[in-house]
């Protein structure tokens, strides 16, 4: 009889919570040492971040030309990396508030644009070793002007930038921001695949 591969092995069982202590509480996350049974039996101590998820917007202008549309982008300071960054709109969810009415109303907030049609792209873990923070990125079309509604610490710069210039900039390294690559290399893949 052959020998089973490696892939088909037993799933792993479910990790199990065995304690959760709060270590620190702030206004936008909360942070937990919690002690789990992980597959394979092993006890571990971890140290988790809670936060109840972001949104990310990728909206794209399509009027002019179609084919290269332009991608709505902001330039703001980021404290915890030490410099501007370029970066797609995003933001949190509120408790209790659907994604996609979190990704419509900070597109308003951070832009002022608003979009008739919206796609879900795809919902990733940044750093899931330690971040709960789940983002869900969406595509937004059909979008119009209006008057941006900032959070008085959000000191943003709204650009528009082609999509191929985005993607040239990514070639060269220019973009840092992990939501921002990762967004426009999904819908620059779904675009050549003749998904959108």
């Amino acid at each position: 009889m052959p020998k089973p591969s490696a892939t088909s092995k037993k799933p792993a069982r479910k990790a199990r919570l065995i304690s959760s202590k709060l270590a620190w509480k702030g206004r936008v996350f909360s942070v937990y040492s919690d002690k789990v049974e992980e597959p394979g039996d092993h006890i571990n101590t971890r140290d988790v971040i809670r936060h109840n998820g972001s949104i990310v917007i990728l909206a794209v202008d399509e009027s002019k030309d179609p084919r290269d549309p332009e991608v709505i982008m902001e330039r703001q300071y980021r404290h915890a990396a030490g410099q501007i960054l370029l970066e797609l709109p995003a933001g949190r969810i509120e408790p209790g508030e659907a994604p996609l009415a979190a990704a419509k109303r900070e597109m308003i907030e951070e832009t002022g644009y608003r979009a008739k049609r919206w796609t879900h792209l795809t919902k990733y873990f940044a750093s899931p070793g330690f971040l709960g923070e789940s983002m869900s990125i969406y595509l937004a079309r059909d979008i119009s002007a209006g008057k941006a509604q900032p959070e008085a610490d959000e000191q943003i710069e709204v650009v528009r930038i082609k999509l191929s210039e985005l993607l040239k900039m990514i070639a060269a390294d220019k973009v840092h921001d992990g939501k921002t690559l990762i967004g426009v290399l999904f819908y620059d893949a779904g675009r050549r695949s003749g998904k959108f």
